[in-house]
């Protein structure tokens, strides 16, 4: 179904879910944690979704592990990303979701992650005519009240075209709307996503289309937006360390960030993770993301490497302080949204172990 999109900030509609914007904030394994999707929405994504939840955690409650997904209010709308083979788990898995707040149930059939397929979940279910996946995609329709989407590869192999008889399968046991990252999953995040892929599929739907992979400027997602008539472009790897990338989008003018801008929000960010995942697990988990910010601006090389060696979210503001002094007055300014947060004691937490295997 192709949609004449005159804005990145035109509303749209997956079901019965108003969405306030064309960007979609991928879902991504061991980075779209709640601070990550606060973050998009508050620079302009329209939807965020959640990192994957493995839906066979139901069926293993003794090898859960530690890490479940967190859902506050002001996130919404959000799409929670559930994984798995067996219709009936996912059902269940997806009513669990429903329960704890999720506004749509996506469904990730484009993880390309060993240890995901091998469960033939994830990319795997493209395969063989994708008769389980549509199993598993109606069970999930079936089961819970809010819309349920899909998220996609062009299949298992380079040359292949699983999404072509996927897409209109899905759609036709319910599906409100399908995401397609046109790379295979052989192809990991090699090559480039082939684009006139996603304008085929969404000839072939009539349900709205999200167009995911190398969408990294706003040009870029204008040029996706008119040439393949989808619905709304979905940011992965592009937002990692960059929400000015979103807001770049939303106002449709460069945004590029300063010293003290770049680590006001990243002390921002570090706050929010601590406050979800304590201080120690949050100290290891952000080592990553400090890369990815301090790409922007003008720091120096050491930094990254100094940040490296901190055992405290405390030592690694203090280092970043030091840094751009300036960005102590920014954050000031930020407290009392970041107390707004409160302690977390309204989340719900659902129980459901998040998967940290990889994003699709």
């Amino acid at each position: 179904m192709a949609i004449d999109v005159r804005s990145l900030t035109d509303t749209w509609m997956i079901g019965n879910v108003e969405i306030p914007s064309r960007i979609v904030l991928a879902p991504m394994a061991g980075v779209s944690v709640q601070a990550f999707r606060r973050q998009g929405r508050r620079h302009g994504a329209g939807l965020v979704c959640s990192e994957m939840v493995s839906a066979c955690g139901l069926g293993y409650g003794d090898a859960r592990t530690k890490s479940y997904l967190r859902i506050a209010p002001d996130e919404k709308p959000l799409a929670v990303q559930i994984f798995g083979a067996d219709p009936q788990l996912m059902a269940d898995a997806a009513r669990m979701c429903v329960d704890a707040g999720a506004d749509i149930i996506d469904i990730n059939m484009g993880c390309p992650v060993r240890k995901v397929t091998k469960t033939g979940a994830g990319a795997t279910m493209l395969s063989d005519g994708a008769e389980n996946a549509a199993r598993v995609v109606e069970a999930v329709v079936n089961a819970v009240p809010v819309p349920v989407t899909v998220k996609m590869r062009r299949g298992e192999q380079n040359e292949s075209r699983d999404f072509a008889i996927a897409g209109p399968l899905f759609a036709s046991v319910g599906a409100q709307a399908l995401t397609l990252h046109p790379r295979s999953a052989k192809q990991m995040y090699t090559g480039h996503a082939d684009h006139s892929l996603t304008a085929e599929l969404v000839s072939l739907v009539d349900v709205p289309v999200m167009a995911s992979g190398d969408i990294t400027s706003r040009e870029r997602a204008h040029a996706i937006l008119e040439t393949t008539g989808c619905a709304a472009v979905m940011i992965g790897r592009g937002a990692q360390g960059n929400p000015w990338l979103l807001e770049s989008m939303i106002r449709d003018e460069d945004v590029q960030p300063d010293n003290d801008e770049v680590v006001a929000e990243l002390v921002r960010f570090i706050r929010e993770t601590v406050r979800e995942l304590g201080d120690q697990r949050a100290t290891h988990f952000l080592r990553k993301f400090h890369g990815w910010y301090l790409k922007r601006g003008h720091f120096p090389r050491s930094l990254r490497q100094e940040l490296s060696t901190l055992g405290t979210s405390a030592e690694v503001e203090e280092a970043l302080f030091a840094a751009a002094p300036s960005a102590r007055a920014r954050v000031a300014a930020m407290e009392a949204e970041l107390a707004a947060l409160g302690s977390g004691d309204d989340d719900t937490e659902l129980d459901l172990p998040i998967s940290l295997y990889g994003g699709g």
